[in-house]
């Protein structure tokens, strides 16, 4: 078992290139089904009675959210444009990296996404100082399990020869 641990996967270049790639789809399938049904349900919010009545502020806050869930629909979507673009052009391991990017990207953007369509229920909802807090903590939260722990878990098991 050591062994096999120290030597990694016998796969070719081309190999690890299909493989990554199933596994960014598969990544990229849970986080873009989150993001587009939260796009959809903020696209409706302006065509409510509810939406006129609100302060500017809101209003302002309404539409970074709109745009930001825009950029993270386009960044998460973008990996399966590009590779149905360069498909066949035996650049896989290229295609893989620039998706694996667009895929992060798109992952700082609904964290941002979410973080301001918190921010903007929360103010609605509570009317009160609270809101900023309660949406730090959620934020703090999202940054533990998204990026803090995998950063933890890639320095602490990495060995020195991966």
């Amino acid at each position: 078992m050591q062994e096999e641990q120290s030597q990694g996967r016998r796969e070719s270049a081309e190999e690890r290139a299909d493989r990554q790639w199933q596994e960014l789809i598969q990544e990229i399938r849970v986080a873009q089904t989150g993001v587009q049904i939260l796009l959809g349900f903020l696209l409706t919010v302006v065509f409510t009675p509810h939406y006129q009545g609100l302060p500017q502020t809101d209003k302002t806050v309404y539409i970074i959210t709109v745009v930001l869930g825009s950029l993270a629909t386009g960044a998460l979507i973008g990996p399966v444009a590009f590779h149905r673009i360069v498909s066949g052009r035996r650049i896989k391991p290229e295609a893989v990296a620039w998706a694996s990017r667009l895929t992060f990207t798109g992952l700082v953007l609904l964290l941002a996404t979410c973080t301001c369509a918190l921010f903007l229920v929360l103010r609605v909802a509570t009317h009160n100082a609270l809101a900023p807090w309660l949406v730090a903590a959620v934020v703090c939260w999202y940054l533990l399990c998204w990026f803090v722990l995998p950063l933890w878990a890639r320095v602490r098991y990495t060995t020195q020869n991966s």
